[in-house]
């Protein structure tokens, strides 16, 4: 991100905290920018964050987080609407922001599979800034529309997307799946969007801030007659589960869906090469403003299916394709004040209060200003006018001042040492495994925090975790002010207190109809996924990838929590068993293991317990040879890249570990294979060459 430092001049200490401040970020925006459809940030935000976050982690891989905002895939659905799970998960794409991010998709691409030098053809196509729609047709009949949801279930929309004129009710022609689901992007026009708003605005009504915006708030309508009356579009880019294959590239498929009846976006080109990239790149920049809708990048996409099949995915993004982001646009406005914010983990973050001013279409009035060092570096200071920047569109943050336009009062900013909440704890700096001190504050106060409890359940019920609707951030502060809602387990009784909740009919904007709908939102989140409970619990250094992974390691809420307290005790066997699970690290192990080994966390764990039913971890393929079983790689694989073994095995229904374990039941080795080997032989692990391992799958395909 160009406002921030260059990541390759960040100290060890500095990338540690600014990953713990990435993390903090997305929580604290996830309900307002979600759920509440009130955005104080656009909806672009999580993308320059994760662009971040994997940037630093790629420099610091022993630091890394794995509650990732590049992981967050899209809005979870709300109540009003009917589940549906989607056959093939709708992900989000990686972001690339710059020639050089470009190069290396590219160059990843040709490395993964192994290509060497030999020129990729890839499809690039606009990025439309709309909202996200699946629709699945059976024998050409569209029978079920939905959006993106959380990735995994979405929203019925049927009805409203029937409302929506180029999306066929039937498929033309008969060269098609029986079954298929279309994925596309529902959009306003800028002309439909204008005419939309000087229609509500000569009527009295509140207007939209964004396209975007509308077309979200129109297709999730209530009544598909008011959908009806709003010009959406629809372009066709993708699709999801099909019954059979319909076409050999990226391209042939998109001819394929206009000869369907879909309308494709007519400046998609098919490029070969790093070149052909940067050219097509150039030209949708320069179309931009001409397009008559929305784009916020471009989407490259390998062209051959079988090439993008065997790259598959990573965590929750394919790694065929990228979005190249366009750049930043910026502004200037006064520094009013700096406040302070205290998240979930005690990191205090300052906050920059700024005369209103827009940025791109959105009126900005806060921005982060990171750190106490950060503040010093660019000699910011209360009364300047700075520069704002909102990456991608996405969150303000403050770049610099503007030294020249400096009042004669300008005031430094002292960063205090204690906390500013009531208990006014110390701040201190905490120290990384290797000695290096943070730049974050971070308050001592912990648990004792009122902020910092506060942020733990905003946490909780945000939309990636335990999702309850109805508890938004003001509703949350006052239940918690007020002491109905201390800590998670209290969401629960709280549902299930009729005097408790007959008392919220006194409070402004409580009917029958709202303490209802909360009651059924809190009731719907008592059976809740391993995964989702895991991440909730709001543990330091686990976000949603390792939360699943911990998931699918253990299998039960039971053997997960059985597990975690034998790590707070200490227990070798335990901890060997937890750095065993691929992707967990040092900083995860000690985040549990200080977690687990505080009272109070474990009565508020076991409080929670008592409320719920935790669904098992989804099962893995039982159909193959290694279905079930845990695998490490380790030597030098000469007929698969690491990357593509493990995504192998793990689409087999395999656990794939990092290290070997009694638990472990396979490893590959390849040249070079060094004391993992060494440990699987003690052990007696069964040890198979990569031609043995991919004779093994192979059969059981």
């Amino acid at each position: 991100m160009p406002d921030a430092r260059p990541v390759e001049a960040l100290t060890e200490a500095e990338a540690a905290e600014e990953l713990t401040r990435l993390a903090d970020d997305i929580s604290a925006h996830d309900i307002r920018y979600y759920r509440e459809e009130a955005p104080t940030v656009s909806d672009a935000e999580y993308d320059a964050l994760k662009q971040r976050n994997a940037a630093i982690e790629a420099r610091f891989p022993h630091l890394v987080r794995e509650n990732s905002p590049s992981l967050r895939v899209g809005a979870a659905r709300a109540e009003a609407f009917a589940p549906v799970e989607h056959g093939v998960p709708m992900l989000s794409l990686d972001n690339a922001f710059s020639d050089e991010d470009a190069r290396e998709f590219d160059a990843r691409v040709r490395r993964f599979l192994r290509l060497g030098e030999e020129t990729v053809a890839y499809t690039a196509e606009p990025k439309i800034d709309g909202l996200s729609a699946s629709l699945r047709y059976e024998n050409g009949v569209f029978v079920q529309g939905a959006t993106r949801g959380d990735g995994r279930v979405g929203e019925d929309v049927t009805e409203n997307l029937k409302t929506i004129d180029q999306i066929p009710h039937r498929l033309r022609g008969r060269d098609f799946p029986g079954l298929i689901e279309i994925r596309g992007e529902v959009y306003f026009t800028h002309d439909d969007f204008a005419a939309l708003n000087a229609a509500a605005e000569a009527a009295g009504q509140r207007t939209y801030v964004n396209p975007r915006n509308s077309a979200s708030g129109s297709l999730r309508q209530i009544d598909p007659k008011i959908t009806a009356q709003r010009p959406l579009r629809f372009f066709a880019y993708a699709w999801g589960l099909l019954s059979g294959p319909f076409a050999k590239t990226q391209w042939e498929a998109l001819e394929a869906l206009k000869a369907w009846g879909f309308r494709v976006t007519e400046q998609t080109a098919r490029v070969e090469g790093i070149e052909g990239l940067m050219g097509a790149y150039a030209n949708l920049e320069r179309l931009r403003p001409k397009l008559g809708f929305d784009i916020d990048g471009v989407v490259y996409k390998v062209d051959r299916l079988d090439w993008q099949q065997r790259l598959g995915f990573v965590s929750r993004s394919p790694r065929w394709a990228v979005a190249r982001k366009f750049p930043a646009e910026q502004a200037r406005t006064v520094l009013k004040a700096i406040d302070l914010q205290v998240g979930r983990t005690g990191a205090v973050t300052p906050v920059a209060r700024l005369e209103p001013v827009t940025v791109g279409g959105v009126v900005v009035v806060n921005a982060t200003l990171h750190n106490a060092d950060e503040i010093a570096r660019k000699d910011i200071r209360i009364g300047d006018t700075v520069i704002v920047q909102r990456a991608g569109d996405v969150i303000p943050q403050v770049v610099g001042v503007a030294p020249e336009e400096r009042p004669p009062g300008a005031e430094l900013y002292g960063f205090p040492d204690h906390c500013p909440c009531p208990l006014k704890t110390p701040l201190a700096r905490e120290t990384t495994a290797s000695g290096a001190e943070t730049v974050v504050r971070r308050c001592t106060g912990e648990f004792a925090c009122p902020y910092q409890r506060l942020e733990h359940l905003k946490h909780f019920v945000s939309r990636r975790a335990f999702d309850i609707a109805g508890l938004g951030e003001k509703q949350l502060a006052a239940f918690f002010e007020e002491g109905l809602i201390r800590e998670p387990a209290d969401i629960f009784r709280l549902g299930r207190d009729a005097a408790k909740l007959s008392e919220l009919r006194e409070r402004e904007g409580y009917g029958e109809v709202s303490i209802a709908n909360l009651r059924g939102a809190i009731e719907a989140r008592r059976r809740i996924a391993l995964d989702r409970f895991i991440y909730g619990l709001g543990i330091r250094h686990i976000g949603e990838t390792t939360a699943l992974c911990l998931a699918r390691g253990y299998g039960s809420a039971g053997a997960f929590l059985s597990a975690m307290d034998k790590v707070a005790d200490g227990d070798a066997d335990a901890i060997a068993e937890l750095d065993a699970l691929d992707q967990i690290g040092a900083a995860v192990i000690e985040a549990a293991r200080a977690y687990f080994a505080e009272d109070h966390n474990r009565r508020i764990v076991a409080n929670l317990v008592e409320q719920l039913a935790i669904e098992d971890a989804e099962r893995p393929r039982a159909d193959s040879a290694v279905a079930g079983k845990t695998v490490v790689f380790t030597g030098a694989l000469e007929r698969l890249t690491r990357d593509e073994a493990k995504a192998q095995a793990e689409a087999l229904g395999a656990k794939v570990a990092s290290s070997v374990s009694r638990k472990t039941d396979i490893v590959v080795a390849g040249p070079g294979a060094g004391s993992k080997l060494k440990t699987a032989a003690e052990l007696g692990v069964q040890v198979l060459t990569e031609d043995e391992w991919l004779s093994l799958i192979g059969a059981a395909r």
